[in-house]
């Protein structure tokens, strides 16, 4: 009994540590929350700021076929969500490279008003850096807005372009008003962690388990509690402002590359229809079809819809959105 009472109260010490270590925060360079790949940094130097770009340089564990892919991420995940897409590409013989870009994830916040054109820029910088001419793109959601900027800014650079569920695809500006910085930061801040579940779900139609978000909705608060949240939040706007004030849908029909748009059917997310007036709200976000209407005014482009499916695609249909991924990189030119 006595054995049972120590053991007992071992265990008890052990979930109260536990409890506690959960509720640490984490920094807003996502110190504390784990990649499933080291993590390097490059200096880049911007605007007076000593800027450092996160990055997962992965090697091909399959017959390495002399390629990378660059995996561009989305507004409201880190990079570290490319874990699947990852093992699958580093399996196929492909190297990987995944950034955060600045001002998400690992990497640096800074102060300043973000850009496609710096964030392009940087990316260039990284490519430079790892000694590799030239990329295969692929991409989800802003950073399908990034690939664009990118794609069009150094197509010398790219081979092949696969945008998964971008957004973009529209002048978020025809609907919604601008939005001043400052209700922005109020808004975000208020944000609690039922609040942001309801708005994944809601706004990106997820198909997903509630687990499989979970870890993401956890890092967002827990980054609330660090020192220098406030910079934190202000970059998280800025990225708002970023893609509304920054179109490219009308760059789409100058890109040169091959281009597999991999669409959600149930994917109608739009940055600003909170923000829009109510009758255009509705008008908002048919994404699947504005991307076959696109591809239709592009040189080699093709669109595929997957039913079924909102915003996430890579990781509501993992063995689809790899098999056409795959074929599509894979196919001769």
């Amino acid at each position: 009994m006595r054995r049972l009472a120590v053991l007992l109260s071992l265990a008890c010490i052990l979930f109260q540590t536990t409890l506690v270590r959960a509720a640490e925060p984490y920094g807003i360079g996502l110190e504390g929350f784990a990649y499933p790949y080291p993590v390097s940094m490059l200096a880049v130097p911007t605007e007076g700021e000593a800027l450092r770009l996160a990055y997962m340089d992965v090697k091909p564990t399959g017959a390495a076929n002399g390629r990378t892919v660059l995996l561009l991420h989305g507004r409201n995940f880190p990079s570290s969500y490319w874990e699947p897409t990852i093992k699958v590409l580093t399996a196929a013989g492909y190297r990987v490279v995944v950034p955060d870009q600045i001002g998400f994830g690992k990497s640096s916040k800074p102060l300043f008003a973000l850009s496609f054109d710096m964030l392009a820029r940087h990316t260039a910088l990284l490519l430079d850096h790892l000694n590799l001419p030239k990329v295969d793109v692929v991409a989800h959601s802003l950073g399908g807005m990034l690939a664009v900027r990118f794609s069009r800014a150094y197509p010398a650079r790219v081979d092949r372009l696969v945008l998964e569920a971008p957004i973009g695809l529209e002048d978020y500006r025809n609907f919604a008003p601008p939005v001043e910085t400052e209700r922005l930061l109020t808004i975000e801040d208020a944000l609690t962690a039922d609040g942001y579940r309801q708005q994944l779900v809601t706004n990106y139609s997820l198909t997903l388990p509630p687990e499989d978000i979970t870890p993401f909705i956890d890092a967002r608060m827990r980054i609330k509690d660090a020192a220098d949240y406030p910079r934190w939040l202000r970059a998280f706007v800025s990225s708002y402002q970023m893609l509304y004030s920054q179109p490219v849908v009308y760059e789409y029909p100058l890109l040169t590359q091959p281009v597999l748009f991999l669409m959600g059917a149930n994917d109608h997310n739009a940055p600003g229809r909170p923000f829009a007036p109510e009758a255009l709200r509705p008008k908002m976000g048919e994404n699947a079809k504005l991307a076959g209407e696109i591809a239709a005014k592009m040189k080699n482009a093709k669109v595929e819809v997957f039913p079924g499916v909102g915003h996430l695609v890579h990781l509501e249909a993992k063995d689809r959105f790899n098999a056409s991924m795959l074929s599509f990189l894979n196919a001769p030119r």
